[in-house]
């Protein structure tokens, strides 16, 4: 069944291109007014290595955002930086960090955790231990620090289901999200994370603090009724967005399809994660990878990713390393609503945040380095945001190559409605 559903969506939803406007943000046009100016600009985190990539980011109470990222290719010891301005630049990093996390063989994830207790807000961070198959083998499971001051100081890694536990996983981007978990409908203190394996079944466990102890439950697969179309797709690194601005009852999921013969996938809870509704494809405009996803001021949805474009018409007119079945526009920003996801539709627009380079480009291009798009977003009471990811943005190395680095864009979608 799902092999016919999936030739009947390679030629229509499933592979076809998009239909809303693209507002591209990394080439400024010469009359652009003072005041919209900053929507090109592009801040540095991070440039201290040849090559640092997927960042994730938070926002602290003081008003300060603190980006986390390995050093390298998904693992290698965890870097920060911090922003006191905004993000216009970051000129801190998290002092005396834990020695544990130099040995981080993961894209590290950050989450706040509130409490309806009274107990004052943790920072969370989670690495995870997969298989990268290159001789040194893994220890498998998760590791996880809490922050208890913002940032300022962190406990070290606490490893979780490791070869040397009972239930062992071998996780790939842990947690690529986190979700807090209502009770009769009322918001309590569990939290709901994801994370797949290299088989690409898809898991969930749960985080809670009995007697003020983190406890994560034995990981479960939670796809296994539409373990078909998991497999077929290789759905893996989902995003979970919650209805009426993080407030709801039902719970969206967005899952990469990795094999790139199908869209990314879209599936709905209204019991809290426990079961899953069959995933259809996403609209090609929010197709792609890695989504990460965040309400503004006005009740919008701003969720980036790594752009991933199918329609063979497009392939052929802009797609300038010759794949046979994809090309990716880079770095993206898709805007929206809630109800845009529930509905299936394209959504308001698109954004092209900035332009990562391919090795023979001079000037940006719709084709771009899918290299990109882990992000970290953070979003400010005025509707700034601050999206933070990594790629080759212009800088290159003696060699003449591009280097690739962590870098950051702020916007407010009011200024970027301006622009339509």
């Amino acid at each position: 069944m799902f092999s016919k559903l999936t030739d009947k969506f390679y030629f229509g939803n499933g592979a076809g291109d998009y239909s809303i406007p693209l507002v591209r943000l990394d080439v400024m046009p010469d009359n652009t007014p003072d005041e919209l100016k900053y929507l090109y600009e592009l801040s540095t985190v991070d440039d201290g290595l040849d090559y640092i990539g997927h960042p994730d980011a938070v926002l602290l109470k003081d008003g300060s955002i603190l980006d986390v990222y390995p050093s390298g290719h998904g693992k290698g010891a965890i870097r920060s930086r911090l922003s006191f301005d905004g993000g216009v630049t970051y000129t801190g990093e998290i002092k005396n960090q834990p020695k544990s996390w130099e040995t981080s063989r993961e894209t590290p994830t950050v989450y706040r955790l509130e409490f309806s207790d009274g107990t004052p807000d943790k920072i969370l961070l989670i690495s995870g231990n997969p298989d990268w198959h290159d001789g040194k083998g893994s220890i498998g499971g998760f590791n996880f620090s809490l922050s208890d001051d913002e940032g300022k100081s962190w406990s070290e890694f606490e490893l979780c289901f490791s070869k040397k536990d009972i239930v062992t996983v071998l996780p790939i981007v842990s947690m690529a999200s986190l979700t807090r978990l209502k009770e009769n409908g009322k918001f309590v203190d569990k939290w709901m994370a994801f994370f797949h394996d290299s088989k690409f079944v898809n898991y969930k466990t749960i985080l809670s603090f009995p007697n003020g102890k983190p406890v994560w439950s034995v990981p479960e697969p939670y796809f296994s009724n539409h373990r078909s179309i998991e497999k077929k797709a290789k759905m893996c690194e989902v995003e979970v967005v919650r209805s009426d601005c993080g407030k709801g009852d039902e719970l969206c999921l967005i899952a990469r399809s990795n094999n790139k013969r199908y869209n990314s996938l879209i599936s709905f809870s209204r019991d809290e994660g426990k079961t899953w509704s069959k995933p259809r494809f996403v609209p090609s405009s929010l197709n792609g990878e890695r989504h990460k996803a965040d309400y503004t001021p006005d009740g919008r949805l701003f969720i980036t990713f790594r752009s991933i474009e199918r329609s063979k018409d497009k392939i052929k007119a802009s797609s300038e390393e010759k794949m046979k079945n994809w090309f990716s526009e880079g770095w993206i920003a898709w805007v929206g609503t809630y109800d845009d996801l529930r509905n299936g539709n394209e959504g308001q627009y698109r954004i092209k945040l900035a332009h990562t380079y391919l090795k023979h480009q001079k000037a940006p291009s719709l084709s771009a380095n899918a290299d990109t798009g882990y992000c970290g977003n953070v979003v400010f009471d005025d509707g700034m945001i601050v999206t933070s990811t990594y790629g080759s943005f212009g800088k290159k190395l003696p060699d003449g190559s591009y280097q690739t680095y962590v870098a950051s864009k702020r916007l407010k979608l009011e200024d970027v409605d301006k622009l339509i």
